[in-house]
């Protein structure tokens, strides 16, 4: 990809972040990518095409990174304590990315819009599974396993719209306190630990 092609991709995400999909027209969006109108379709094809092209590629990167996380440990408890961490890490230090992927899916059209929720569909897949597991091994809980899943996934988005890096914890802190607050809610039947530490209490 050229400078441009992720200027304008960058000027996009932020745009789209800030005014929506529908309120971003062709011209702000040139300028704040410092090109100009009759230029920008070359590195963007349409508006909905830059568009779906930022959500799949956060999309993607999120299955990616939770397929990574749960590879490293058989043990459904250790799995959703890496899931979480994975997800508070990358909404925290991508909240724009969390913004134009959690408020714009429907401002695509079909098959776009198809294309962007079966790739949600298979990020929230990999969650579903460990819960399943933890749920038959009995080291998790819960009475509604759907409904866990979406509260957990919601609470742990939300760190998109206050987290400040200069503010007073740090994004490992951050995804400790998050990691004992899913073990309280799906009632972790043993510690899960890092460094030594038990942090579901």
């Amino acid at each position: 990809m050229t400078p441009t092609a992720v200027r304008v991709r960058r000027a996009a995400l932020e745009l789209f972040a800030e005014r929506g999909f529908h309120g971003t027209g062709i011209r702000q969006l040139a300028e704040r990518a410092g090109v100009s109108s009759a230029s920008l379709y070359h590195y963007m094809g349409t508006k909905e095409e830059l568009l779906v092209a930022l959500m799949t590629h956060s999309l993607e990167r999120l299955v990616d990174d939770a397929q990574t996380a749960v590879a490293g440990s058989g043990d459904p408890v250790e799995q959703l304590e890496a899931l979480v961490r994975m997800h508070v890490t990358a909404h925290a230090s991508r909240p724009l990315d969390t913004r134009v992927g959690d408020h714009e899916v429907e401002a695509l059209s079909e098959p776009a819009r198809a294309q962007v929720v079966a790739l949600r569909d298979r990020y929230e897949q990999v969650w579903q599974e460990v819960l399943a597991a933890g749920l038959e091994a009995g080291v998790l809980r819960a009475e509604h396993p759907a409904v866990a899943r979406r509260a957990l996934l919601e609470m742990c988005s939300g760190v998109a719209r206050w987290f400040d890096p200069a503010g007073p914890l740090t994004l490992e802190d951050l995804a400790d306190h998050y990691v004992a607050l899913a073990a309280r809610l799906l009632g972790v039947s043993r510690p899960t630990r890092r460094g030594g530490a038990d942090i579901s209490a």
